[in-house]
């Protein structure tokens, strides 16, 4: 007993200093073990924004394969590698590792995933897309949900009033267009085309 108890307490004591090394290292942020990107150097100001995302088809048969395009805009100096999630209703569904900032020059990133619908249940998804960054400056903008459902149905099943499969519809932030009509072009770096980015 006394062998559990004196592991238990040598454990907690490596943990305790653990996390205070984190702290003195600069790593600790809010009791968090230092990102990916910061273990690459990347502490300067993180800002990124997911200013389109583009899902084709929007009507699927499920096993289908769903394209999500998804534009992200770096708006500050920082560096880093984050997840690049897409949710479909609130579970993840698809997931890479994305890094920004490497290059200076570069605000504008355009990032491809699919979503494998093999084994999910007929019916209507909501499909955002989200970039986790630790100490962006603003985080609000870091995700952009599509207003249009996804509609899966049964493999070999018809669409609602005899629609068929296929289509493709866009989410565009609104700041972006607003700022865009305001400003008279794009994002820095980079002039959006009339369709969007």
């Amino acid at each position: 007993m006394r062998c559990g108890k004196s592991g238990m307490a040598l454990a907690s004591a490596v943990a305790l200093l653990l996390f205070a090394g984190e702290i003195v290292s600069g790593g600790g942020r809010g009791g968090r073990f230092r990102h990916v990107g910061d273990q690459n150097g990347g502490d300067g100001n993180k800002d990124i924004a997911v200013r389109q995302v583009t899902v084709a088809p929007i009507r699927a048969h499920v096993g289908d394969m769903v394209r999500v395009d998804v534009v992200i805009e770096n708006k500050a100096e920082g560096y880093e590698t984050v997840p690049l999630e897409i949710f479909a209703d609130k579970k993840v569904v698809a997931r890479k590792l994305f890094t920004f900032g490497w290059s200076p020059g570069d605000r504008i990133y355009r990032e491809t995933m699919a979503w494998d619908t093999h084994g999910v249940s007929p019916g209507e998804y909501r499909i955002r897309a989200e970039v986790f960054v630790w100490g962006d400056s603003s985080p609000s903008d870091n995700f952009l949900e599509l207003k249009q459902v996804v509609l899966l149905s049964a493999p070999g099943a018809p669409f609602p009033d005899g629609a068929t499969s296929g289509g493709s519809a866009t989410e565009t932030d609104t700041r972006v267009v607003n700022r865009m009509h305001r400003e008279g072009g794009g994002s820095p770096g980079e002039t959006a085309p009339a369709g969007g980015y």
